[in-house]
């Protein structure tokens, strides 16, 4: 479970700095059903939000 993680938060990543879309629509994109849900990996993977993630690529 950790590798699968692992390898969706870099998909994350990507899709985070290389698109304009909202961090929901970047969740649904990933087969999230929930954005929170998301958000909540997300920060426990990376100790940031997808958008603190996103906004320092700016």
């Amino acid at each position: 479970m950790q590798y699968i993680h692992f390898k969706l938060i870099e998909r994350a990543k990507e899709h985070l700095s290389t698109n304009q879309l909202s961090v929901s629509k970047n969740a649904f994109e990933l087969e999230f059903e929930h954005s929170q849900s998301f958000n909540k990996l997300f920060k426990s993977k990376t100790n940031q939000t997808p958008q603190e993630f996103r906004t320092s690529f700016k």
